[in-house]
């Protein structure tokens, strides 16, 4: 209703100012994007947690980042002295994720144009109607509309990025979390494991294997839980 009346007084996106960073929304197709502006406290609750366990020149790992609804805010807690990693394959979102970076004047956000996933080499994406935030990752027959992207594990995404360790970890990608999250804590270094991770379970009944057992298996605990994600916090 609030899009259709924004709509009425101007089309198109909107440039606002979120948790301290500069956005270009474009609210009318994608649900992320309108959540961010149309209600200032979307998300807090994570980004809070995550920020409470990152200090000043910490390395944060945004996976899925949409436009960067987390990761920018997270960029501007770590200052110019640290890292974030922002890794989203769709190459509209990954487009206006740059282009927020850069409105932003956030160059500690490396930007990674390729999907997580549990093995190296390419893999379909699909978006599910007009909202780009629910592209996810073809399991089984792609759909006449499915685009290939580049595919890496996260591990390797992470030595590109030249990152020796993870304060905090956000991870929403429509349902794949367990396959990048099971196959990173079975083969990195556990120096390179985050701290505090935010994981979406929204999707949880299409993982193949339970990755929240897993972290909680390997010393992780649950702190808390809103609509859409579970905190987890390691030791």
């Amino acid at each position: 209703m609030l899009t259709r009346i924004v709509n009425l007084l101007r089309a198109g996106p909107l440039d606002v100012d979120y948790q301290g960073a500069r956005f270009r929304f474009h609210h009318q197709v994608s649900a992320t994007e309108r959540g961010a502006l149309f209600n200032p406290e979307y998300n807090r609750e994570e980004l809070d947690f995550l920020r409470s366990h990152i200090p000043p020149g910490g390395v944060a790992v945004d996976v899925g980042a949409n436009v960067g609804t987390f990761a920018l805010p997270l960029a501007r807690h770590v200052g110019p002295t640290g890292l974030v990693i922002a890794i989203e394959p769709h190459p509209v979102t990954h487009a206006r994720l740059a282009f927020n970076r850069d409105a932003s004047a956030l160059p500690q956000v490396k930007l990674f144009a390729v999907a997580a996933g549990d093995s190296d080499g390419e893999v379909m994406i699909e978006t599910d109607g007009v909202n780009l935030g629910a592209s996810h990752i073809v399991v089984g027959a792609a759909g006449s509309e499915a685009i290939k992207v580049p595919s890496l594990r996260l591990q390797a995404i992470l030595e590109q990025a030249g990152a020796t360790r993870i304060d905090a970890l956000k991870i929403d990608v429509e349902g794949f979390e367990d396959r990048v999250l099971t196959c990173f804590f079975r083969h990195a270094p556990d120096l390179l494991w985050p701290r505090a991770v935010v994981i979406e379970h929204l999707s949880r009944d299409e993982w193949q294997n339970d990755c929240l057992a897993d972290m909680i298996g390997r010393g992780y605990r649950e702190i808390g839980r809103t609509r859409s994600n579970t905190l987890l916090l390691r030791g």
